[in-house]
């Protein structure tokens, strides 16, 4: 469902594949990280879009635990899958594909900024 969104987005935005499968790619980290870990069970997740110019930005809220993912130490990636310690990765790649990535707790929600810059 996430994917069919973006694709029609990046349509609507004028996007190439390349760049569709990038966001595709950051949006879905970003989603899953907080399915994983922001809620111990159900919860909502609020992800918005907007765009200005060559910028597309997206803001994903939710109520989980506080987690700040612009914190999470890089993954060193000189090493093999086998010898790298699991997780860190999706949120670098969110970061290597975004032009920037903010994030603030308010009101009880913790909020990503990510902006994309179009090509």
């Amino acid at each position: 469902m996430l994917a069919a969104w973006v694709e029609q987005l990046g349509e609507e935005i004028g996007l190439d594949m390349p760049e569709v499968f990038q966001l595709n790619l950051a949006l879905e980290e970003a989603v899953v990280n907080v399915m994983n870990y922001a809620y111990e069970g159900e919860g909502l997740i609020k992800l918005s879009v907007d765009s200005k110019g060559q910028e597309v930005i997206f803001k994903l809220e939710d109520e989980g635990r506080e987690f700040d993912p612009t914190q999470v130490e890089d993954p060193d990636i000189t090493l093999s899958a086998e010898e790298r310690e699991i997780g860190g990765l999706g949120i670098f790649l969110v970061q290597q594909f975004m032009e920037s990535v903010d994030y603030c707790r308010k009101d009880g929600k913790n909020i990503l900024t990510m902006i994309y810059k179009k090509k």
